[in-house]
């Protein structure tokens, strides 16, 4: 949690200094339509919408745990879940890395390196394996810690009731083993799904902020009314969507409340927050500046990495190819229904963000 923190503190001072040293590409502006007055009025609704939108998104699968229907142990979750995993997978393949293969070819770029070799299409392959090495090695990590904590109070207990029950015969003491140590497999696997949770919405936040943030300063910086209007309802759509997905992966990690107010706070105020610092580097700040278009590929190369393979990974894979998912029919074809809904539903979204 404090590692992500700092990272989205890092990425929002850094951005806007790397973004902002471009005036122009080849001198000139491609921005037609500007008019500041009325686009400061989108931009305002923009941050007032969004932000509402992103809260009542991350809100509603958190919230859901008190409404029985909604809860992570009912059938309906997993549909829910499906179609957020839809929607994170189409906002990675659709939006974000068709922007950032557009970013990295470029015109303004040079044709040597950027026009020779696809970075954007590497830099996501990079970024997913080494989300899996972060998801890997965490999760590990975390199991590791729990287990050497958990460890010495088993066993004290173990020897306790091995010696409290040494009077009894020998076949009901074996059978009382069996059923502590089934006890002891069952709380350690339980354990092991909490850690998992608890990484994955870690992760994912991560990814999803990345791209938050570069969507927010361009919206921000744009002086074009015919540029923000369509983006204002898309980006909207957009954040809620985002925000059930990874609401979804927070409810399942059981957080403490301090914990997850954060996380909804953080998700809820970086595009809000992007917008802002586009406000404040308009003036300076060209999105076809060459410094801006490599870190906007880069950034958005990393963060479609990331969601492709939490998507597919961690959120898909898990549930699709669950015990319970292949037991209940019903269930497989609501949840396959709910991914398609999903991801047609972001895909749709492209055509004006």
């Amino acid at each position: 949690m404090k590692i992500m923190t700092l990272f989205g503190c890092i990425l929002l001072l850094v951005l806007p200094l790397l973004v902002s040293g471009d005036s122009t590409c080849n001198g000139t502006s491609l921005d037609n339509n500007r008019d500041k007055a009325k686009a400061l009025q989108f931009k305002l609704v923009a941050i007032t919408s969004i932000l509402i939108a992103s809260a009542l998104g991350v809100c509603i699968p958190i919230l859901g745990k008190k409404i029985p229907t909604l809860r992570p142990e009912n059938d309906i979750f997993f549909m829910i879940k499906a179609f957020a995993a839809g929607v994170i997978l189409a906002t990675g393949f659709i939006h974000i890395l068709p922007d950032a293969f557009d970013s990295l070819t470029s015109p303004c770029l040079q044709k040597n390196p950027w026009g020779n070799f696809p970075f954007a299409g590497f830099v996501a392959m990079v970024s997913a394996m080494g989300t899996m090495m972060v998801d890997t090695f965490a999760t590990n990590y975390y199991e590791r810690a729990h287990f050497n904590k958990a460890l010495p109070v088993k066993e004290d207990a173990h020897v306790h009731e091995v010696a409290h029950e040494g009077h009894v015969h020998v076949h009901t003491h074996a059978t009382h083993g069996h059923a502590h140590g089934s006890a002891f497999v069952s709380d350690d696997l339980s354990t092991a799904d909490l850690v998992r949770h608890r990484v994955i919405s870690q992760v994912l936040e991560l990814g999803i902020v990345v791209h938050s943030i570069i969507i927010g300063i361009s919206l921000g910086a744009s002086y074009s009314p015919n540029t923000i209007k369509p983006l204002v309802a898309a980006l909207t759509f957009h954040q809620f969507f985002e925000g059930m997905g990874l609401g979804g992966c927070i409810s399942q990690a059981k957080f403490k409340s301090k914990a997850i107010a954060t996380m909804v706070l953080f998700f809820s105020l970086t595009t809000p927050t992007g917008i802002g610092i586009g406000m404040g580097i308009s003036s300076v700040y060209n999105e076809n500046g060459p410094t801006a278009l490599m870190v906007e590929g880069i950034f958005n190369s990393a963060s479609a990495g990331i969601l492709i393979y939490m998507a597919l990974v961690d959120l898909l894979a898990a549930d699709f190819t669950s015990p319970r998912m292949k037991c209940n029919i019903r269930l497989q074809l609501g949840a396959h229904l709910s991914l398609l809904l999903g991801s047609g539903c972001m895909s749709l979204l492209a055509k004006w963000a």
